[in-house]
């Protein structure tokens, strides 16, 4: 009883002043997660594709990419882009460019890990039942392979977009103006550190839970 009276005692209606900042998190929050997970969705089908092709190169290429990022943790993958790539190339990313394309590069990793185990998980039966049909090897992986795949990718792909959309709560620390960053400033400005950071999870508990919907009522349709 003594700490359900101690959280009525904290001014949760000071939230609602500060609903336009956290409005602005929200916003970019939502557009560095929905474009970087697209963006990262294409990586992921290529480098996934390609760490099961029997072409050297191409199998090297994608398994060192995906293992430096799998093996790095995402906070470091946006200092290293965001303070140490603009020093090699001489170029400074704008922090939500740079933002976007930390959660691209590292979701990729994961999502070709994703495409790898679905493809492979598909009976090797039905390629060969696919050349002797006269298809072509990309054929049959557009026709026959790839749509099997593509639903078991589902459940997996769904608890990657909600650990990536998750993750942009670290790329506040590269001045990302998302939901994470907002909440930091008012809390900074304000000294209301329990309300606004409550508010903060409750945004990003009601986004994994309306993703998680979405996701398994797509899964849902797919099994008819």
């Amino acid at each position: 009883m003594d700490a359900i009276g101690r959280l009525l005692e904290f001014d949760w209606f000071r939230v609602f002043e500060f609903m336009p900042e956290l409005g602005k998190g929200l916003y970019y929050t939502l557009l560095i997660s929905i474009i970087g997970l697209l963006i990262g969705f294409v990586l992921g089908a290529i480098f996934g594709l390609g760490r099961i092709s029997k072409n050297k190169f191409i199998f090297v290429l994608a398994s060192i990419y995906v293992e430096v990022v799998r093996g790095t943790p995402v906070l470091v993958q946006a200092i290293w882009i965001f303070f140490a790539l603009p020093i090699i190339i001489q170029y400074n990313f704008d922090p939500i460019v740079a933002g976007i394309i930390v959660i691209a590069i590292n979701s990729g990793a994961y999502i070709a890990e994703v495409v790898r185990g679905s493809v492979e998980s598909i009976d090797k039966g039905q390629i060969e039942a696919g050349r002797s049909l006269g298809l072509t090897k990309n054929q049959t992986m557009r026709y026959i392979i790839w749509p099997q795949a593509f639903k078991r990718m589902i459940p997996p792909l769904g608890n990657q977009f909600i650990i990536s959309i998750k993750d942009t709560s670290l790329l506040s620390v590269i001045l990302v103006p998302e939901l994470m960053f907002q909440g930091r400033l008012i809390v900074s400005n304000q000294f209301i550190a329990v309300e606004i950071y409550t508010a903060v999870a409750l945004f990003y508990l009601a986004i994994t839970l309306t993703l998680s919907l979405i996701l398994r009522l797509i899964e849902r349709r797919l099994n008819y």
